[in-house]
């Protein structure tokens, strides 16, 4: 089976190569997340990536569907992302607890501005099933993640949180890890290859940190569907800017004959 890429309403992203690109949004107030979002839509990525666990007025939800219309008119063309990364796997920590963050993720998947969402796997099963149940409702694609910012777990456990995700019903896998050496990379990229080759869904991976700056580049060689790089700022250790990631993989795909 090849490497699927991510599609919008039919449409792949990046028209299919791999990986496309997606900037984050980490601004603390809307004016700012304007702002960012100028400077990052001047670059093209294929995806916006707003990371909601930054947002100061996470609480209002209205302050958020706002700053999201905001967001969208400032880059318009490109789709949108809607992330709220938990503490506990690297994000910031909200005044939220997990059935008001449900709420919030019923608000904006109704609202139609956001293409996506990403939840992450390791919630209560209820909690995933709901926001699973949500996206589909609303026609927006659900990615389910995993991440680890302390190590990079074996090849058989990397396959099985794949699978996992899967098997709960996400429309994208996302996995991230942190290498402590080059091996550990190498790790990640064959399980991202595995993933690719027997999954029916897009697969994203990346490893974080000064080893892990080398999956960004040649990720999409190995199947993952999506890189994260900078527009304006970092979201995660070790993303590289947009120009970077897109002459990297260029360089790999024609260097390939893709």
């Amino acid at each position: 089976m090849l490497p699927r890429p991510i599609e919008l309403a039919g449409v792949p992203l990046a028209q299919g190569r791999l990986p496309a690109v997606c900037a984050p949004l980490v601004a603390r107030d809307a004016d700012a997340l304007v702002e960012e979002t100028v400077v990052v839509a001047g670059k093209s990525p294929d995806l916006i990536e707003w990371r909601v666990d930054f947002f100061e007025a996470i609480a209002d939800t209205d302050q958020v569907l706002e700053a999201a219309w905001r967001i969208r008119q400032a880059a318009p063309g490109i789709p949108l992302l809607f992330t709220r990364r938990s503490h506990i796997e690297g994000g910031q920590p909200i005044p939220l607890q997990e059935p008001r963050v449900l709420e919030l993720y019923h608000a904006v998947c109704e609202s139609g501005l956001v293409a996506l969402v990403d939840y992450e796997a390791a919630n209560e099963a209820e909690h995933v099933n709901r926001v699973c149940a949500l996206a589909r409702r609303c026609g927006v694609k659900l990615v389910l993640s995993f991440h680890d910012f302390s190590a990079t777990p074996g090849a058989d456990e990397l396959a099985e949180r794949f699978a996992r995700v899967a098997a709960l019903g996400a429309d994208v896998a996302k996995v991230a890890v942190m290498p402590q050496s080059l091996d550990d990379v190498l790790v990640l990229l064959q399980a991202t290859l595995a993933a690719s080759r027997s999954l029916e869904i897009p697969v994203v991976s990346m490893s974080m940190g000064r080893f892990g700056a080398l999956s960004r580049m040649c990720g999409g060689a190995f199947g993952s569907a999506l890189s994260f790089a900078v527009g304006a700022n970092s979201s995660a250790p070790g993303q590289m800017t947009i120009e970077d990631v897109r002459a990297g993989s260029a360089l790999l795909r024609n260097a390939m004959g893709g």
